[in-house]
C-alpha cells in the first residue's frame, strides 16, 4: 500500500481532543440524546435554543428510500447523491458510504468536499462541517494521491443506534424533538487502489449524527469523534 493512502478514520483524529474539546465548548444547549456515554461526545448546538418540549419520541420508522449510493466515478461526479429517505440509520449507511468513497484519478478536493456538503443539514446552528470535511485529506495530500491514481470504494454492513443514544433517549424521549438529531453508528469495509495493480482493504466503523425531522429527508449533522458501540 502506497504511503500517501487515503489515512485511516483513527489517524485522521490522531491528536483530536483539542479539537473536540473546543467544538464541545461552543456555547448553547446540548442535545441530551448524544451523551458523553461510553465514549459518546455530547454534539451542541451554535446558538441557545429554548428548552426540547416534553413529547413522546418519534419513531423512527422507514419511508421509501433511494438506491444505495454507487460508485461515483462511474456517475460521472463526486460525490453521490443524498438518498431521500426519513429513516435515520438508512441515511447513516448511505453516508457512511459516500463518506469512505473517494476518487482522485477524476475529482478534485474541492469537487469532492463540495458534493459533500449537499449532504449536510441546512440549519447552520446543528451542522458540524468541520467534523465532516476533516474526514477528507488535505489539498496537498489529495494531489499525491492523485499523482497515484488512488481511488476508493466501500461496502456498508450495518448500522444501530448506540447504546447510549438508546439510554438517553429512554431517559428523556422528548429531548430529541428540539433537534431531531440521532446517532447511528455503521461498520463496513472500504477497499482501496492505485496504480501499479496495487489493493487493500480494510474495516471501517463510525458513530454519525444524523438530522431526520417529521416529513422532511434526512440530513448530515456530523461524525463523532468516537465510535460509540
Amino acid at each position: 500500500m502506497p504511503k500517501n493512502r487515503f489515512p485511516s478514520a483513527r489517524e485522521r483524529r490522531h491528536g483530536a481532543p483539542s479539537s473536540v474539546l473546543r467544538r464541545a465548548s461552543i456555547g448553547g444547549i446540548g442535545l441530551a440524546v448524544l451523551l458523553a456515554v461510553a465514549g459518546l461526545v455530547a454534539y451542541v448546538t451554535r446558538a441557545e435554543s429554548p428548552a426540547p418540549a416534553k413529547a413522546a419520541a418519534p419513531a423512527a420508522a422507514s419511508s421509501s428510500v433511494s438506491p444505495s449510493p454507487a460508485a461515483t466515478a462511474h456517475a460521472g461526479v463526486a460525490v453521490a447523491t443524498p438518498p431521500r429517505t426519513t429513516d435515520p440509520i438508512e441515511f447513516a449507511k448511505a453516508a457512511a458510504k459516500v463518506l469512505w468513497t473517494y476518487d482522485t484519478r477524476y475529482f478534485s478536493q474541492a469537487e469532492h468536499l463540495a458534493g459533500l456538503k449537499r449532504w449536510m443539514t441546512d440549519e447552520k446552528k446543528y451542522a458540524d462541517w468541520e467534523a465532516v470535511s476533516d474526514e477528507v485529506p488535505s489539498p496537498v495530500l489529495w494531489s499525491r494521491m492523485h499523482d497515484n491514481e488512488q481511488h476508493a470504494g466501500a461496502m456498508v454492513g450495518e448500522g444501530h443506534f448506540p447504546q447510549a443514544f438508546k439510554t438517553a433517549l429512554a431517559q428523556d424521549p422528548g429531548a430529541i424533538t428540539e433537534a431531531y438529531v440521532y446517532a447511528v453508528t455503521v461498520t463496513g469495509k472500504q477497499s482501496i487502489a492505485w496504480k501499479g495493480s496495487g489493493a487493500g482493504a480494510e474495516s471501517h466503523s463510525t458513530t454519525l449524527a444524523v438530522q431526520c425531522r417529521p416529513a422532511r429527508s434526512c440530513a448530515l449533522v456530523g461524525v463523532l469523534p468516537n465510535v460509540a458501540p
